[in-house]
């Protein structure tokens, strides 16, 4: 289309209706391969994960599970992430202390999940517990991730 302009002849229909046809082709195939382009995008979100611990702890107790350590305090239950922020390595609670350490690079974090020194820069994240009273399965904590 800018072919004929720069060398000085004058813009034509013919030149013009070419040009346009080139644009209107690049259209329709942007517009065919855009559903194709977001369904190989798509990302399903995450379903929240729930676990029973059939458990029942004591205030001031814990119990260690694979994903997450649970804890009963005076003002109810709540659950951290045994992983740490830093590179993803499982941590240990150490009972006596009453912190959680990294063993990779000896990240320390309180039982609420607050981190209190190492490589980590975040905080640990805090599960949803739901207390289950008495029902068909019997007494024990609803934890949701």
């Amino acid at each position: 289309m800018a072919d004929g302009a720069e060398k000085g002849k004058p813009l034509t229909r013919r030149i013009f209706l070419a040009g346009s046809w080139s644009w209107l082709r690049w259209a329709a195939g942007a517009l065919l391969l855009y559903p194709l382009f977001r369904f190989l995008g798509y990302r399903t979100p995450k379903q929240p994960r729930i676990v029973k611990v059939q458990k029942v702890v004591p205030v001031g107790g814990f119990v260690l599970e694979h994903d997450f350590i649970l804890f009963v305090g005076q003002n109810g239950p709540w659950a951290v992430s045994r992983k740490c922020t830093h590179l993803g390595c499982r941590l240990n609670f150490q009972e006596k202390e009453g912190i959680l350490v990294c063993p990779c690079h000896h990240s320390r974090f309180s039982k609420e999940g607050v981190r209190l020194s190492g490589p980590a820069q975040k905080n640990l994240p805090r599960f949803q517990v739901t207390t289950v009273r008495e029902d068909k399965d019997g007494k024990g904590y609803l934890v949701t991730f």
